[in-house]
């Protein structure tokens, strides 16, 4: 049997082999510094091996949100997404947060590409559920085409009232953050 390699983990490899610097979340968010900073003028290891979410973790610092800098490109994996661009991850909802606390703190904003990789056969002609938390893709790619999406959903940050207690105190990010009452 042939394994592949993950496609993040190729994608990550290549942006780091050109020079860009790559931002990859902690898993979970489980950290109150919730992403690793891979610089790819700082790395003591090759690309392809600091894109290993294992090594990344060994090689990287981890930095708060207000540690980065603005994001040109988001690249986010889908289980299935449909021609107008929402889409449905794994169903934990970490990729929604990670994309809210950087919309919060300024670092997407409209001029961000949000790109999913996926097969033709995730690709739904279908309507698909969405919530004013999700944010939805600007392109899809797929072994055979582009999709380009219209006015995908982008939230302005955090949906507080999407999130319950055991949630926001399993985050570090997310309780370090959370409004005094209301949640």
């Amino acid at each position: 049997m042939v394994r592949r390699r993950p496609w993040c983990l190729s994608r990550r490899a290549r942006a780091l082999s050109e020079g860009r610097t790559v931002f990859m979340a902690v898993p979970k968010l489980a950290d109150a510094r919730p992403f690793y900073l891979l610089d790819p003028a700082a790395l003591t290891v090759p690309p392809a091996e600091a894109a290993s979410s294992k090594v990344a973790a060994s090689v990287a610092p981890k930095v708060d949100v207000a540690d980065l800098s603005p994001v040109d490109l988001v690249v986010v994996g889908s289980v299935a997404v449909n021609r107008n661009g929402v889409r449905i991850g794994k169903g934990a909802g970490y990729s929604d947060l990670e994309f809210a606390l950087l919309m919060e703190a300024g670092l997407i904003g409209p001029e961000t590409v949000v790109v999913t990789t996926v097969h033709g056969l995730q690709v739904l002609d279908a309507e698909l559920p969405a919530t004013g938390h999700d944010f939805g893709v600007d392109l899809i790619v797929t072994p055979d085409e582009v999709i380009t999406c219209r006015a995908p959903h982008r939230p302005t940050g955090l949906v507080w009232e999407h999130l319950d207690a055991q949630k926001i105190a399993s985050i570090p990010a997310l309780a370090a953050r959370a409004p005094a009452a209301g949640c």
